[in-house]
């Protein structure tokens, strides 16, 4: 059975990179969303396995929703996304309860790496 993925960042260019390394894996993107406010509406819509989750976004950042679906469900599987040199941001959503996370410019064996890692737990 495939993971459904609920892919969540502003650029819809790195959605589509994001979804292209996880459609040629053994992942089915369900959904996209560009804000943190549409990531809470399509998660609690869809049901994915796993979300991916940019940080910074407009309207609701990454963290304050991560937190938000978490608190709905706490076996939430999330994965921060984050540019690089956002290490404090990356603590803060790890504390937060996500699951990893991954750095841009995204390395499509690391997101696939990373995405089973998080399903096998």
């Amino acid at each position: 059975m495939m993971t459904k993925v609920l892919v969540v960042d502003d650029a819809k260019f790195m959605r589509m990179t994001l979804r292209n390394v996880l459609e040629n894996s053994s992942f089915q993107v369900v959904g996209e969303a560009e804000n943190g406010e549409e990531a809470i509406e399509k998660y609690k819509a869809l049901n994915p396995d796993l979300v991916t989750m940019d940080i910074t976004m407009p309207v609701l950042d990454g963290i304050a929703a991560a937190k938000r679906i978490l608190k709905e469900d706490p076996k939430a599987n999330i994965i921060m996304c984050s540019a690089m040199g956002q290490q404090k941001m990356v603590i803060e959503a790890i504390e937060a309860g996500a699951k990893d996370f991954i750095v841009k410019p995204f390395d499509g064996t690391r997101v696939v790496e990373s995405l089973s890692r998080v399903i096998s737990r």
